[in-house]
Order: structure tokens, then sequence, then C-alpha cells
């Protein structure tokens, strides 16, 4: 396949998420969402990876299936000239791989010239989570005025966001009670929350009295909501129309709450979960016990609450030690002696 040609300069005038993709691409991307089953988030990555890599083919005047990995390291050089972050690169170099691999199983290609291909290095930035103060103001916040079930509705996400430590898509997933079609479900019982995390792997995380409070108090209202929004809807979250919340309404919803609360920081739902395990990591000390509760299949990836909460400490040490004033840096007291 020899990608079709361009106009000069359509990598800065025409939009990469709807730029029309060859039919060669378009049929790899069916296959991740349809046989891989993708998240639409990761389909929508590796589709603008894949629009910028027909581009450059399109500029060098090469058919895809000849690409060689000089091209991909001149490429990739190219896009972290134009400033796109290493992460970025990384994503874009990964739904390249993937191409070439499938086009490889099909006999298509012999080699795969993005192998030996790495991203730029990058430091991985520390996780974003709130102040104890904050997460609970968030989920304390009470409207008066607002439609009672969307109040009890939100403030139930909060507190098992932050309460459960529950990725957006798990709780998205969650069923009003158990069947052998629920992705995720609450015993309120047992006080346990059953969800479908990462690779389809399933766990249980307690849920604590607030969390089943607030739960107790949704599901009520939720059963008396006028209109579509019945008992009989599977989903545990609805919107008024009675369809299951998408991830998307319900980062707007917990942003809006956030900025209605006073809360400083732009607050959507893994910021929750960060905050959850770093909280609890502060507390507990109990890194296995966290990654547990997270559902991560490695430690390393625990691992980074450590640098979090070392940065809390570093923060209290720096205000309250009096060895810790750097060089240069007015002392306190001091002035306070004068």
């Amino acid at each position: 396949m020899k990608a079709s040609a361009a106009k000069p300069g359509a990598e800065r005038t025409a939009p990469l998420a709807t730029t029309a993709l060859h039919a060669d691409l378009q049929r790899h991307l069916d296959h991740l969402r349809v046989e891989r089953r993708l998240a639409e988030r990761t389909i929508a990555m590796y589709r603008e990876a894949l629009v910028r890599l027909e581009r450059f083919a399109v500029a060098a005047d090469i058919a895809l299936r000849d690409v060689q990995t000089m091209h991909v390291r001149r490429w990739a050089a190219q896009l972290h000239g134009q400033g796109l972050a290493p992460r970025s690169i990384a994503i874009a170099l990964s739904a390249w791989r993937g191409l070439y691999r499938w086009w490889g199983r099909a006999g298509e290609v012999r080699l795969n010239p993005i192998d030996g291909v790495r991203a730029p290095k990058t430091g991985k930035p520390l996780p974003k989570a709130l102040s104890v103060d904050q997460a609970v103001a968030l989920a304390e916040r009470r409207n008066a005025e607002a439609d009672p079930a969307l109040e009890a509705r939100d403030r139930c996400i909060v507190e098992l966001l932050y309460g459960c430590g529950l990725r957006i898509g798990e709780l998205v997933g969650l069923d009003v009670a158990a069947s052998d079609r629920a992705a995720g479900w609450i015993d309120a019982t047992d006080g346990l929350a059953h969800v479908l995390g990462k690779g389809r792997k399933r766990r249980s995380v307690p849920v604590g009295a607030a969390a089943l409070a607030a739960l107790s108090e949704w599901i009520t209202l939720r059963n008396d909501w006028p209109g579509p929004a019945r008992a009989e809807q599977r989903a545990l979250f609805v919107s008024r129309r009675g369809t299951r919340l998408t991830a998307s309404q319900i980062r707007a919803r917990l942003a809006r709450r956030a900025v209605q609360a006073g809360v400083p920081s732009h607050v959507h739902p893994h910021m929750l979960r960060h905050s959850f395990a770093s909280h609890i990591l502060q507390s507990s000390g109990d890194l296995r016990g966290v990654q547990e509760l997270l559902g991560h299949a490695n430690i390393t990836t625990t691992q980074v609450y450590t640098r979090l909460d070392f940065g809390h400490l570093s923060k209290v040490y720096d205000a309250a030690h009096p060895r810790a004033k750097r060089r240069g840096q007015p002392d306190s007291r001091a002035k306070r002696r004068e």
C-alpha cells in the first residue's frame, strides 16, 4: 500500500482526529476495536498515531509496507523536534509496532521496522492527589437547591472513587445487583465492591461506612426517580434518561462538583484513586496492601506512591525541622529574635 498524496502543510492544518485513514489502516483499527477490544480512548490515540505514520510515508514517497527502521528513527526524531512529549511518542511507536506486527502475521511484511526503536526517556511525574481535607470536602458537599437524586448519585460516585480507589471504567461497569452479565457490583451486606479491572481481572475491594451510607441513599432515591431511570435498569449509575452513565459524563460531573466545593485543583476520577492510595499509604505504610487494593499486577506500579508520600514528608520536614533551611534562605526564628 502506498499512502495517498497529501498537500504540503497538511500536518499543520488538518486535525489528526478528523483526517481520513487509508482502508488498510482502518482495518487494523477495526481489528483492535473488535477483536482486541481496546478501549475507545486507546483506539483514538492509536488512530492519531497511524495518521502521523501515513503522513510521514507520503512525505517520504514510500509505501508503508516498505518502511525501514531508518525511516522510523527519523520520524520519531521529527516528532520529538516538533515538541511531542516522550510519552506521546512512545504511544505512537506502540501503535506503529502493532500495525507491522499485524501485517507480519499475515505475511505482508518480513520485518517489523519499529523493533529496536525507543522513545526518548522521560521522568515519571508524581501522581496528583488531593489533601484529606479536600477529598472530604468534595465528598461531603451538599447543594440544597439541586435535585436530591442527582446530589445523592454524585456523592456516591465520589465516595466510591475515593473510598475504594476504583478506576473510572470499574465504576461505570457497576450494576445494581450481581448477575452473570454484571461486570461489577457492590455487596452491601459484606461491604465489598466486586469489580472487573484491567486485563479483565476481578478483584474485591472493601467499601467503607461513608460509601455504604451514600450508596444506600442513592439506591433509595434512584428507585423512586421519575421517568425512565427505573429499578429494572441494571446499571448502578444512570442518567435522567435511564441510560448507564459514561466515563465522560462522570468526569464532567466530578469537575463541576470540585469547582462548587472550592477545590483548587482540576479534579478527575483518577486523582481520587491516587488520593485513596496515597492517604492509605501515609497512614499504614503497607505497600503490598495498597497494591492489592488498587489491583496492580506489579509492585513497581504501586511504588510511585512511596515517592508521593516522601514528597509529603519532605514538605513537613522543610517547614518544621530547624536544620532544614537551605543555604541563603532566611530563618524566620532569627527574625523573631531581632
